[in-house]
């Protein structure tokens, strides 16, 4: 019977709302006794790319890491997800954490353009989606399903947690550079640029092309052609200072800030 549940589910584009599928994910999971984070991934089209479980947890929660799954679904191009994970108290209903957690996995996906689908709790008894934050109070929880407690999930904290965890990723890269040096082998000139502007436009402050240049840890001119090459990918911008028009700054582009917003803030959540 999963068998024939799993041909249909692989057959066409997936309807997060159709009773089948909740009837599937019941069968094969809802009697499982331990937490479990399952995932569809989905192409445009909304047909199945992969079906897979991401994390286990204890009796009473599971452990959602961001990083693993965006990156799982970038891996494989999928362009949506469906998170499902199970109750073993048999009673489906989403808690407050389970709506804060997917309300803010939605905010990350949107940065990433993976789109959340929907997030599906079942049990041994039945199924309950997960509904949006508009539809509930939520309660302030951290990146754990059903009453783990952490990190608020509002804008202005994601990016605070952003914001700390790229200064922790600049200093562990200058300390390394201090203690083992050569960075012919370790040095990633681009990166180090695109992380010292994220830190400087969150702190709201400039970035000459120089000081830029400077941070990268790479000589000059290798610098230079890097940083041309950035802003010929739209990834970065270059305008005259308003205050002084003898100096060139340099900034992110709008899209990628919200990316990295969301990168480094996942990483962030991982540490919970």
């Amino acid at each position: 019977m999963l068998g024939a549940m799993q041909c249909e589910l692989d057959s066409g584009p997936i309807d997060v709302t159709d009773p089948s599928l909740g009837q599937y994910l019941v069968a094969s999971m809802g009697s499982l006794g331990e937490e479990v984070l399952r995932v569809l991934f989905l192409d445009a089209a909304g047909r199945l790319v992969a079906d897979e479980q991401m994390q286990w947890g204890g009796l009473a929660q599971v452990a959602l890491h961001p990083r693993t799954i965006f990156r799982r679904a970038m891996e494989i191009g999928a362009a949506g997800v469906i998170l499902v994970h199970n109750h073993p108290s048999g009673d489906a209903t989403p808690s407050a954490g389970d709506v804060e957690v997917t309300d803010l996995l939605r905010r990350i996906g949107q940065s990433l353009e993976v789109a959340i689908i929907g997030h599906i709790v079942v049990s041994a008894s039945g199924w309950q989606h997960v509904p949006a934050p508009a539809d509930t109070a939520p309660a302030a929880a951290g990146m754990r399903l059903r009453d783990g407690s952490g990190f608020a999930g509002d804008a202005a904290a994601i990016e605070a947690a952003a914001l700390a965890n790229a200064q922790r990723t600049l200093r562990r890269r200058t300390l390394r550079r201090t203690l083992i040096g050569h960075d012919e082998y370790f040095g990633e000139p681009a990166w180090e640029m695109l992380i010292d502007l994220f830190i400087h436009d969150c702190e709201g402050k400039a970035v000459s092309t120089s000081s830029l240049c400077i941070a990268s840890g790479a000589p000059p001119t290798t610098a230079l052609r890097l940083l041309h090459r950035l802003c010929e990918a739209g990834i970065v911008v270059r305008r005259r200072d308003m205050h002084d028009g003898r100096l060139q700054l340099t900034e992110l582009a709008p899209e990628l800030r919200h990316k990295l917003v969301a990168y480094f803030a996942a990483a962030a959540f991982d540490e919970k």
